[in-house]
């Protein structure tokens, strides 16, 4: 047997603490959340990257675009 379900979602505000690589977020219905990761060479690299350098203090690139707390 199939549902067919329409939905009309409105969203004022959605706040969202915390994401990573494994979340799902689902607004509404879905029969069947299927997880899947993918990881592609899409560049063709065949080392690995070289090692980060640490943040010079007081420099905006170190600096996050965003806040990362929340007052």
């Amino acid at each position: 047997m199939n549902y067919y379900i329409q939905q009309s979602i409105h969203i004022n505000l959605i706040r969202i603490e915390g994401i990573s690589n494994s979340s799902v977020l689902q607004i509404g219905s879905a029969g069947i959340i299927k997880p899947s990761s993918y990881l592609y060479n899409t560049g063709g690299f065949t080392e690995p990257a070289p090692e980060a350098k640490p943040p010079i203090p007081g420099d905006l690139a170190s600096t996050p675009a965003v806040p990362l707390q929340t007052p």
